[in-house]
């Protein structure tokens, strides 16, 4: 099983007791979600949610269900939905991991790695637009706002007028053909080699076509309609433009005085836990407290 990132804290900041009801919304391949029903035990429930169907088959080898825990393929921004139609009530706490499975990533053939060749998807869902059409569709100018606004990528103008370039030739880019075409748009000491050329613009292209950051603000936006008195939320990012808008918005329910901010600053790992899995090392967790 994939180790979960930071489960000592999670557990402790979501302090799940017997018999409450839990969501876990990106709940992967099901660490943190055990760790959870554990401390629930059979009188609590847990909603575990997956958007990639992959991973939810995945989950549900991972887990055994004892009828505690609802398992349900789905983006995590239909959780006020899901809950008013499975009749659940609002919950005592959410776990949001906003990191993914590298190792799944790159067995997925979905081309969300530049060191295979597959069809450029690079999506989490069937359902949603691949890269290769998005990048079809997008003028020069937009694909240099997408790189750079996604990634702080220096090389955007370059990058993006050497893809769309290639994308005249060649409609529909694979992976390996994407990742070469970056590789000779920018200077050859890129980065001091310390990272693949292809690294900042695959991350730009992923959150823009599975628009991350804009169903991360369509949930932070329900979290009142989601949690109860009492309840806590857990939040675990992993670049900077998610922790910005999870740090904003738990600043804006403290003012507006219905939550409580649990951690002052971001938990980061511990040297033992860097050790064990070098995932941790990039993961922050902020914690909340709605009254």
């Amino acid at each position: 099983m994939h180790i979960p990132v930071l489960i000592s804290e999670v557990l402790k900041f979501l302090n799940p007791q017997k018999g409450e009801f839990f969501i876990d919304a990106t709940a992967g391949a099901g660490g943190h979600t055990k760790a959870i029903l554990e401390k629930l035990e059979k009188s609590g429930k847990i909603l575990a949610i997956e958007w990639n169907r992959r991973s939810v088959d995945l989950l549900k080898s991972n887990l055994k269900n004892t009828g505690n825990l609802e398992i349900i393929c789905g983006n995590y921004t239909d959780i006020p939905i899901i809950i008013l139609e499975k009749n659940f009530g609002r919950a005592n706490g959410l776990l949001v991991d906003l990191g993914f499975s590298s190792d799944e990533l790159e067995s997925s053939g979905r081309g969300f790695s530049f060191k295979k060749d597959e069809p450029l998807l690079m999506t989490y869902s069937d359902d949603s637009v691949p890269v290769f059409e998005i990048l079809r569709k997008l003028t020069e100018k937009e694909l240099i706002d997408v790189i750079r606004d996604f990634s702080n990528e220096k090389y955007a103008k370059r990058i993006a007028h050497a893809i769309k370039e290639e994308i005249k030739r060649n409609p529909r880019l694979s992976s390996l053909e994407l990742a070469e075409v970056i590789k000779k748009s920018v200077p050859g000491n890129y980065e001091m080699r310390r990272i693949n050329p292809a690294t900042r613009t695959f991350q730009a292209l992923r959150i823009y076509a599975n628009k991350e950051l804009e169903n991360l603000e369509k949930l932070l936006l329900s979290l009142p309609e989601i949690l109860q008195s009492g309840s806590r939320a857990v939040f675990i990012s992993f670049h900077s433009l998610e922790d910005k808008l999870v740090k904003n918005y738990f600043r804006k329910y403290a003012k507006e005085k219905i939550a409580k901010i649990l951690t002052k600053k971001p938990i980061t790992a511990g040297s033992d836990e860097l050790g064990q899995n070098i995932r941790s090392r990039s993961a922050k967790l902020r914690a909340i407290m709605f009254f």
